[in-house]
């Protein structure tokens, strides 16, 4: 029934019309439609400067290009939301080294792309994700990218969100839609009165019209359905539709055909234009009080209104910027009053499109919904989604998916908050039935709760600090942890999308795990385990440079040269740092105590640097001799030297003394 009808409001807007504008109001322009299925959601730029990345940028200046940097300086740029120059750095390293695979593995392209998908290069993007698919096909993104046939099309990702009535709520054999929320009501839009709608459409005998139902959805009622109560009766001789109630449920918003002194207004084309009226409440009857736009050249329709009640949203075809344009979604002020503050304002961003928006509804906690043409769908109308302040989405723009969109067109969506359920509006094909239904839905869940411990993965040792991120598949940060003292971590994640978590830490290099759209909400564990950032380190620099917060010094008892095995865990990760980084020498400087003879302590500190030496060479076969040094200094060089000769020290204070400590001597 929607498609028949402009702005897509189910009323009678040309009750003059001709068939040829019949036709051109009903016809589906396929071209159209698919010259903007490439449009795409858009991401939010945060533009953040790491330390890393301006020194990086340093060396780039000065021309020493190498993969490497290039992709150093990609990541800084990308894991800090700073999408444009990680693209322009991402850029470089695909066009100079791209084609050695080897060298830009397959994660570049999805960087990449997603670094474009932000700044709206949706068409580089798409090329780049293809070569993402070709590269690497056993990759979960690559499959659901080749599934959607094209990155920007979520309608497969967002399936399966909501729970909705294979039966319509209220069918019939009538048209309903236009479903609102009237306190304990709902109100909606409904021909049953006289019959079916589409017979009306047929004869354009004007006899038959829409008006405003209500009844009550609580359980315990008993669903009665009457109609809205009007005290002008001029508004049962026009067609009623798309509501929207003040909070206190004293003002009521509405859509009705332009109609003035008993008779119609038409415009120049003879078309009869949508209007906006405000109805107050006066002793259980809707007194109408004022009509909002002064119109007759364009519609205005289907009211919906902010959080606060101080922006009235609406759909119309008023000062269109696109040529073949249709409908848009505008916003206006409203004083306490009633009274408008300002001028009406198209919706910013990628909402509006050269084709059809229009049905808004916005939720309590400032989410817009709407129908649209215009954006990727399943097929006529779909419903779309973005979280709205003022004129501007703040949000990606999501298809709300099937069940909630068919093949069919889908409209006058809305839904409470609180309860997660709600209501909307669809002409899909039901036992044989193409007239509006409207179905109910309860929006579902799959919180997983995921948990874990962030490692280092040399020394194994807890990360405290840790900053968790859940990024979503648009790189937008939809919540963040810290991981406590012992390097523990807790949150939530919908498994009903896709999401990335992400782990930063200072001295670290950022890793991260992407979880695809997955219904399983069983809480889960999973550790990260955190690789160093490798320093360019100095000839003379301790070891724990190259570590954060380790340690590497090991210790000795009294009298003897013999590896602890406290120490031995200590040896093992300097021989995995050696193994790593071939080029890395060490020196091992031994020391001692201040207690007995210096002769003797520096042979003593000899044979503990060279039991080091021997244990390394023995439990490595990749670590040649010819980069390990061993020197003993005896009691030359005390750590504590609260303790040197002839002063009384416990033996904890003197163990302080008696290590050997790991140097690093570079080539």
């Amino acid at each position: 029934m929607t498609k028949k009808i402009f702005l897509l409001a189910v009323l009678v807007v040309s009750l003059g019309a001709n068939g040829h504008t019949q036709e051109l109001l009903t016809s589906k322009d396929s071209a159209k439609l698919k010259k903007y299925e490439d449009k795409a959601i858009k991401g939010f730029d945060n533009f953040s400067f790491s330390m890393t990345a301006d020194i990086y940028e340093k060396i780039l200046d000065k021309n020493f290009v190498s993969p490497k940097l290039l992709k150093a300086v990609g990541d800084s740029y990308y894991f800090n939301a700073d999408y444009k120059k990680a693209s322009i750095n991402y850029e470089k390293l695909i066009n100079s080294f791209g084609n050695t695979p080897d060298i830009v593995g397959a994660e570049y392209y999805f960087r990449y792309a997603q670094a474009l998908k932000s700044l709206e290069e949706y068409d580089k993007a798409d090329s780049l994700m293809m070569e993402f698919a070709n590269r690497a096909s056993e990759d979960k993104r690559a499959a659901l990218y080749q599934e959607e046939k094209g990155p920007f099309d979520k309608m497969s990702i967002d399936s399966g969100k909501y729970s909705l009535d294979t039966v319509p709520k209220y069918y019939s054999v009538y048209s309903e839609f236009a479903p609102s929320f009237y306190k304990k009501k709902l109100i909606f839009s409904s021909d049953r009165d006289t019959g079916n709608l589409a017979r009306y459409r047929s004869t354009w005998n004007g006899k038959d019209f829409l008006d405003l139902y209500e009844v009550e959805i609580d359980s315990n009622a008993n669903n009665e359905i009457g109609k809205v109560k009007f005290e002008d009766d001029f508004i049962t001789r026009v067609h009623e539709s798309t509501s929207v109630s003040t909070q206190d449920g004293k003002t009521l918003y509405f859509t009705v055909n332009n109609f003035k002194d008993g008779k119609f207004i038409k415009d120049e084309d003879n078309v009869v234009r949508l209007k906006i009226f405000r109805a107050d409440l006066e002793n259980g009857v809707w007194v109408i009080k004022k009509d909002l736009f002064d119109n007759e050249d364009y519609s205005v329709a289907h009211p919906a209104l902010s959080p606060d009640e101080k922006t009235l949203y609406f759909a119309s075809d008023m000062n269109n910027p696109f040529p073949d344009g249709e409908s848009d979604i505008y916003c206006i002020g409203l004083n306490e009053d009633g009274s408008f503050n300002g001028e009406p304002v198209a919706l910013k961003g990628q909402i509006n499109t050269p084709s059809r928006e229009t049905f808004p509804f916005v939720s309590s906690s400032g989410v817009l919904y709407f129908s649209s043409d215009g954006h990727p769908g399943l097929g006529g109308l779909d419903i779309f989604s973005t979280k709205i302040e003022n004129d501007r989405p703040q949000t990606p723009i999501t298809n709300l998916g099937s069940p909630i969109n068919s093949s069919g067109d889908d409209f006058t969506f809305i839904i409470k908050d609180d309860t997660k359920s709600g209501y909307l509006a669809s002409n899909r094909e039901w036992d044989s039935k193409e007239d509006d239904n409207i179905y109910s839905f309860v929006e579902l869940e799959c919180i997983q709760k995921i948990s874990g411990i962030v490692r280092n993965k040399i020394s194994n040792d807890k990360i405290a600090g840790a900053t968790i991120k859940v990024i979503d598949e648009s790189n937008v940060e939809i919540d963040s942890t810290l991981t406590d003292s012992i390097g523990y971590y807790e949150l939530n994640i919908n498994r009903l999308k896709g999401n990335f978590v992400r782990v930063l830490a200072k001295g670290y290099i950022t890793t991260e795990v992407y979880f695809e759209e997955f219904s399983d909400c069983k809480p889960l564990v999973l550790d990260y385990y955190m690789e160093p950032e490798f320093i360019d380190p100095k000839c003379g620099d301790d070891l724990s440079v190259l570590i954060p917060d380790l340690r590497s010094t090991i210790y000795f008892k009294l009298d003897s040269a013999v590896i602890r095995e406290d120490a031995k865990e200590k040896i093992e990760i300097v021989i995995a740092l050696m193994e790593k980084y071939p080029s890395l020498k060490i020196k091992l400087k031994a020391h001692t105590d201040s207690q007995g003879p210096d002769a003797y302590n520096l042979a003593l500190s000899e044979r503990r640097a060279q039991a080091t030496v021997d244990y390394m060479l023995t439990h490595s076969d990749k670590i040649t001799t010819d980069r390990l040094e061993a020197q003993g200094y005896g009691e030359t060089d005390l750590a504590n030297k609260a303790c040197p000769n002839n002063v009384r020290c416990s033996d904890k204070e003197h163990e302080k003394n008696r290590r050997t400590e790991f140097i690093i001597c570079g080539e």
